[in-house]
């Protein structure tokens, strides 16, 4: 693995409209390297999937998206 793809993270996010319920939807995202996928309800889960690795990268979130992730657990 070069320098770059160590430092490199790809997802694919898949989002649908539910059939019974147009205002309704869902998807799925998935951590390319390792495969690991979770189901969604809220666009904000995108967010909450991601943050993770980029903080394993060295990214650092100010306060209010900290807050922001805490509060999202508690829904």
């Amino acid at each position: 693995m070069d320098l770059f793809e160590s430092k490199t993270h790809s997802f694919i996010i898949k989002i649908w409209l539910e059939d019974d319920d147009r205002d309704k939807w869902r998807g799925h995202i998935t951590h390319v390297p390792s495969g690991v996928r979770r189901y969604l309800e809220d666009v904000s889960e995108i967010t909450n999937f991601i943050m993770p690795y980029l903080e394993q990268m060295g990214v650092e979130f100010g306060l209010l998206w900290r807050v922001r992730r805490w509060l999202s657990q508690w829904k």
